[in-house]
């Protein structure tokens, strides 16, 4: 570990305890931001800038000013650094090691788009050393990192947004089709399905040498040490300019090493606004059943038996018993979205469309004034950047808390882990374990490699 200050729990909590400590600990965001006037622009980082990385930060120029950006891919860090200090017409400084942003006293949140498996360590130092977060979807690798960032966001206070956009955005179809649950619209609800889109399996992809401009031992991170792997095949379109097999940009999504797949990817997406919609932000389902699915590599025990080859589920069907009788799908066949069907009618809504007869009886049966504001809580915020940043300011939890993430999160890991496995999972969502199945609760954690432990 480098030599340069970063704040761990013990530190925090001796800093807790001595009032005259305190303004060492917390960032501007308490001692400056939250006592300024509402024009005040917090001070922003952002670490991991590929893709969503940049997305996230192009969202938050118009509210906040970005002093510093980190990534170990030096390409695409000066590429954003270019970018942002055309945006905002001053230069943010640029690091390879995440740790020398969470020194900057000055530093009021972080935006972290890192690879999965990087989001729990970097989410928790960064809490430990004053920062607010913004932290990608899916939020966590395991289900046991998500209690952990619970505990860490409750012992220091600090404010923390999920990078679950559709509950800010899109809002015109999604929050309408909260409101229209809530309103029994379709009756009692039934079943609810979300299509999350199916993957490709891989070609064998041979191990060769990084590119120069990428530390791969510091991607792998807190993963295994293994080789890095691509084939020449560019991909297109969005995530562009990087193999289109390998087993790391964009493609990591495809190993269990470092993410969960679709089902964590989309199914952060959709089994969110399900479960939202459902009302079970603080618990979960019963029973996970694998109905069917297809893995794309040979497994023993839970584990891929090759390391050349992506390792996700290409397809599946998943249904989840959820409180109150409700039957939960999760697919990969037919239209990317949520169907929600009840007693008394049924309809589809993705980010394109919403639509159904009882979307068409909203013409002459509109919903009540306010009721997308009530699902909201509140005025609806300009983008999900807008929320977390007026979530500073009042100290309280936005719209996509930790909390109502993990447990719909937790719904597509045990799916993951019974695909794995083979086999239906029964799960307590009370103590949030498994039932009588201990070889499969032990894939609710996953120890980091020696030397990218989380600073505690």
């Amino acid at each position: 570990m480098p030599t340069h200050c970063q704040t761990s729990r013990r530190q925090f909590l001796q800093a807790m305890a001595a009032s005259t400590a305190a303004s060492c600990v917390y960032s501007s965001s308490e001692s400056v931001f939250a006592e300024t006037s509402p024009n005040e622009r917090p001070v922003f980082a952002t670490i991991g800038l590929r893709n969503q990385g940049r997305l996230i930060t192009g969202k938050t120029f118009k509210f906040a000013d970005f002093a510093a950006f980190a990534d170990v891919d030096s390409k695409v860090l000066a590429e954003n650094v270019e970018v942002a200090q055309k945006r905002q017409g001053k230069k943010p400084d640029a690091y390879k090691d995440y740790r020398k942003v969470l020194d900057r006293k000055e530093i009021d949140a972080v935006m972290i788009a890192t690879p999965d498996h990087w989001h729990t360590k970097v989410a928790v130092e960064a809490m430990y050393a004053g920062k607010d977060v913004y932290c990608e979807k899916p939020l966590t690798l395991t289900i046991d990192e998500g209690k952990l960032i619970e505990k860490v966001v409750k012992e220091t206070g600090r404010v923390f947004q999920v990078g679950t956009m559709q509950r800010t955005e899109n809002r015109q179809r999604f929050l309408q089709a909260i409101a229209m649950v809530r309103a029994g619209r379709i009756g009692t609800v039934k079943r609810v399905t979300c299509g999350i889109d199916s993957f490709a399996a891989s070609p064998v992809i041979p191990a060769i040498t990084p590119p120069q401009e990428l530390d791969w031992d510091f991607w792998l991170g807190p993963a295994p040490k293994v080789p890095y792997r691509a084939l020449p095949e560019m991909r297109k379109g969005y995530g562009g300019g990087v193999p289109l097999y390998s087993n790391c940009h964009y493609a990591f999504r495809n190993w269990h090493e470092y993410s969960g797949g679709k089902l964590t990817d989309w199914g952060a997406h959709h089994v969110d606004i399900a479960c939202w919609a459902l009302g079970i932000g603080d618990s979960g389902p019963s029973k996970i059943r694998p109905v069917k699915y297809k893995l794309p590599v040979e497994y023993k025990d839970g584990y891929p038996l090759v390391d050349d080859q992506y390792n996700i589920a290409t397809d599946y069907e998943i249904h989840a018993d959820m409180p109150d009788g409700v039957e939960l799908v999760i697919q990969s066949e037919g239209d990317n979205g949520i169907l929600f069907e009840g007693t008394e009618g049924r309809f589809f809504v993705n980010r394109g469309r919403i639509v159904g007869k009882p979307i068409e009886d909203l013409a002459d049966n509109p919903l009540p004034d306010g009721a997308i504001e009530e699902v909201y809580g509140g005025k609806v915020s300009e983008n999900h950047s807008a929320n977390f940043i007026e979530a500073m300011k009042t100290r309280e939890q936005p719209i996509s808390d930790v909390w109502s993430h993990n447990r719909m999160l937790e719904i597509c890991h045990l799916s993951n882990i019974s695909m794995r496995l083979g086999r239906e999972l029964n799960w307590d969502p009370a103590k949030r374990e498994i039932v009588g199945d201990a070889e499969a609760n032990a894939f609710l954690s996953r120890e980091n490699r020696k030397g990218f432990e989380i600073n505690m």
